[in-house]
């Protein structure tokens, strides 16, 4: 590919910045240490990704490194071609910028509620060495750990992660090595948003090309799927509620992104027609405040947190409620009470703070069921605790894939 020194892939207001950043790896470090010469010959950069989407990271592109800027953690990141002269002369650990050698030799990463199924989708799994615990709802990573492949790791023992090439974090506030790199996909305002961060790890492996692939395939799934379900002109949209239950407090969650799946889904938000979101249920304002609402309800999505998710229940929901007269809840009457734990690892690792983030299209695809019920989808990561519904229990024994093989995205009939 004929380029430029640096083709930038971001909005203007990153522009002067990352020039600035460029100018001073230049002059750090002389023209021939990044630019075409007899003696150094340049990486061909025609693997790019360019940042549609997300709004938290971007992509510079030099002959023979790369530059990710991190809008979570201030961070530029100096990703270095392992083929060039760079590679070995160079060497950034500072607030602001840390360099890498690309693609990653190995990495580990802090599993607690990070999406590793980001690293399945680009068959990078062969490379993860370390986790720091086992709560995982990846049943390829558990293998992995069961079969000796990936090492346990001390998350005290800082020591230990400098084996690594990287060790991904999602928890900026904790000290980082220098190679620390902070994935946060869950940070973003909509799926997918969240989603496009695989062209954010796919830099780290030169996989720019794999990342794109996936990524255009999960967006097209899913604006189809939203396309399909504005068409049907139904009369009514139906009313969510996303909802938990804390000491005595019953919220109603609004969170962006949950919000954008209803709306994706042809639902409308409970959040738009009422001011007072937590109602406690210890003052009887509250509690009949509260109960009317629910009374204009169509579907629940039940969120609260417990440690043992099996043992819960429709009647774990409906105690906690503690209103007597539940005759008007056209969500009990019709079952449409949902959880998202459908799918847990080791009892308590729930899926959906992993590969519900990597792949929407099926939550959306498990929210248009839920609002509009054809009875013939099997939803993935919502569970109907109205109706009973069971768990996945995920486990290593359901890897049916080599760990170099890259996992594909699951795409759903769209009509």
């Amino acid at each position: 590919m004929s380029s430029p020194l640096l083709s930038s892939c971001a909005p203007t207001r990153f522009s002067l910045q990352f020039f600035l950043i460029i100018i001073l790896f230049l002059y750090t470090f002389g023209n021939n240490d990044v630019v075409v010469n007899a003696a150094t010959p340049a990486v061909k950069v025609g693997n790019i990704s360019q940042v549609e989407d997300a709004a938290y990271f971007r992509i510079y592109y030099g002959q023979t490194f790369k530059v990710i800027k991190n809008g979570f953690d201030g961070k530029s990141y100096l990703l270095i071609q392992n083929n060039t002269r760079m590679a070995s002369k160079t060497k950034y650990c500072t607030s602001r910028i840390k360099s890498f050698v690309i693609p990653l030799a190995n990495y580990s990463v802090d599993t607690d509620y990070f999406p590793a199924s980001f690293f399945e989708l680009l068959g990078l799994l062969g490379s993860l060495k370390g986790i720091t615990s086992d709560f995982v709802a990846s049943q390829c990573v558990l293998k992995l750990y069961n079969d000796g492949q990936v090492q346990m790791i001390n998350k005290s023992d800082s020591q230990a992660f400098t084996q690594f090439a990287a060790h991904f974090i999602s928890n900026t506030d904790q000290a980082q090595s220098c190679n620390f790199a902070t994935f946060l996909p869950m940070g973003e305002d909509t799926s997918l948003q969240r989603a496009e961060w695989i062209k954010y790890l796919g830099v780290f492996a030169n996989l720019e090309t794999r990342a794109n692939q996936v990524y255009d395939a999960i967006k097209a799934n899913y604006n189809c799927l939203s396309k399909a379900v504005a068409s049907r002109n139904k009369s009514f949209k139906p009313i969510v509620a996303w909802m938990e239950y804390t000491d005595g407090v019953w919220s109603f969650t609004k969170e962006t992104y949950k919000q954008k799946y209803v709306e994706d889904a042809g639902g409308e938000n409970i959040d738009n027609s009422i001011n007072k979101v937590t109602y406690n249920i210890s003052i009887p304002d509250d509690l009949d405040a509260f109960h009317a609402i629910l009374c204009t309800v169509d579907v629940v999505i039940d969120e609260t947190y417990t440690s043992d998710p099996v043992a819960y229940t429709s009647s774990t929901f409906l105690e906690n409620l503690y209103v007597e007269d539940q005759s008007c809840f056209a969500f009990v009457a019709n079952q449409s009470l949902w959880r998202f734990d459908k799918r847990i690892g080791n009892s308590t690792a729930l899926d959906w703070y992993d590969g519900a983030i990597s792949q929407p299209q099926l939550v959306l695809a498990d929210l248009i069921e839920a609002l509009f019920p054809s009875e013939n989808y099997t939803t993935t990561y919502f569970r109907n605790i109205a109706k009973g519904e069971g768990f996945v229990n995920i486990g290593p024994e359901m890897c049916d894939r080599d760990s170099s093989t890259a996992m594909e995205p699951v795409i759903v009939a769209c009509e």
